[in-house]
């Protein structure tokens, strides 16, 4: 019998699957947060929206930061230790932001919250792909899909709490939920997998790397580069579909709707490119997203009325959903096991600087322009820069699969 036959795709690794999701439902709960409190917050300090959107942007530039720096966190220490200290940041950052008198110091304190809660996305799928072979791309899928959960649950949940009690109350209710749940939780995950299927993961690694011809550094900073492009496209209807229905006088809460369906969209389509990269791998279903997310972007140009806006906002969903959790299945295809929450992270967040940078484009194109016409035009161009990245790794390595036992190697495209 293998290691991995005893370690991955195991009972205990679906049941470390389902503790891992709820870990990330909750742990991702602050990134949503602050859109929920953002017009309290505008009230309460009398700032402009501009300002009091300046708390969401530094939490995602923590979130970003915290993919990279807790994953090499989580190589050395292990997901237990870093969920606990993580946990400790939430907290610290929710604390901070309760006290705070000041749209300054509660920016502050949301980069601690983003930086912090960045642990419930990255780290928690690299740890999760040591445990699955066979299903590590559903398994995969499903960890991401915590990220999309938990904003479709958290902001329905805070709602009332608002309404009723105020935001810092909001805020006191998610700091007494972390401290609950992810610290507990976080004792279950203590268990690793054995040294034998650790080291068949990075020997298998270590071939896929020489067959692509290129250093682990190289081809980290290429996945960097293509997961920056791909989501500078993403970003075009995820973040401006308000304002989009806005200008063309469907209102906000339309925008709302089909920001929604993206989504839910984006949770079908994780769990479906799961399934696909079991079957084909992290590559060719990457590339299958991405062309897919160019042909949506393209769907936009000549949509015009409400009805074809919500069809096409649900094909964008069920297009790209699956195009980030499969940057982590590349990595731990391409790339050494035991730096894997490292190069995970570090891949993670440069998607999300990409979306970021996406978000701030479309916007100076609007400016520049009158029109988002010419922002969709820019992604459907910077997807090009992702599908032509895809294309070339696939053309110049074959993997092998990551299930090599003493046996033998088993082929298995990319």
């Amino acid at each position: 019998m293998s290691a991995q036959s005893m370690d991955t795709d195991s009972g205990y690794a679906w049941c470390r699957l389902g503790i891992t999701m709820l870990v990330a439902i909750v742990a991702n709960a602050g990134m949503w947060a602050i859109v929920v409190i953002m017009p309290a917050v505008q009230a309460e300090f009398g700032v402009s929206r501009a300002e009091a959107s300046l708390p969401y942007t530094l939490n995602m530039i923590g979130f970003a930061l915290g993919n990279f720096a807790i994953g090499r966190a989580l190589d050395r220490f292990g997901v237990t230790v870093s969920l606990i200290l993580a946990a400790l940041g939430i907290l610290a950052g929710l604390g901070l932001a309760i006290l705070s008198q000041s749209i300054a110091v509660l920016s502050f304190a949301q980069l601690i919250i983003g930086f912090a809660s960045a642990v419930g996305f990255g780290p928690l799928i690299a740890d999760i792909s040591h445990w699955f072979v066979r299903r590590r791309g559903i398994a995969v899928a499903l960890v991401a899909s915590g990220n999309y959960l938990s904003g479709a649950i958290w902001p329905m949940v805070l709602a009332g709490v608002l309404e009723n009690d105020g935001w810092r109350a909001t805020y006191g209710l998610l700091a007494l939920v972390t401290a609950l749940t992810v610290t507990p939780l976080a004792l279950l995950l203590r268990r690793q997998v054995s040294v034998q299927t650790r080291n068949l993961a990075q020997a298998v690694s270590v071939q896929n790397a020489s067959s692509s011809g290129l250093s682990h550094r190289t081809l980290a900073y290429v996945l960097g580069f293509a997961g920056i492009a791909c989501c500078v496209a993403m970003s075009m209807p995820q973040v401006h579909i308000v304002a989009l229905c806005v200008d063309m006088g469907f209102g906000p809460a339309v925008g709302a709707e089909m920001l929604s369906l993206m989504l839910l969209g984006g949770v079908g389509s994780r769990i479906l490119s799961g399934l696909l990269a079991d079957r084909l791998g992290g590559v060719r279903t990457l590339l299958i997203g991405s062309t897919l997310q160019g042909i949506a972007l393209f769907l936009y140009l000549p949509a015009g009325g409400l009805v074809s806006l919500y069809i096409v906002s649900l094909v964008f969903g069920l297009s790209q959903g699956g195009i980030v959790p499969s940057y982590a299945l590349i990595v731990r295809e391409y790339m050494p096991a035991r730096e894997a929450g490292a190069r995970v992270g570090f891949v993670l967040m440069a998607t999300i600087m990409g979306m970021a940078l996406g978000g701030w484009v479309s916007g100076q194109i609007y400016d520049w322009t009158g029109s988002y016409q010419w922002a969709f035009i820019n992604g459907i161009v910077w997807n090009g820069f992702n599908i032509a990245i895809m294309v070339w790794l696939l053309l110049r390595s074959r993997p092998r699969s990551p299930g090599l036992t003493s046996s033998g190697p088993a082929p298995r495209p990319a």
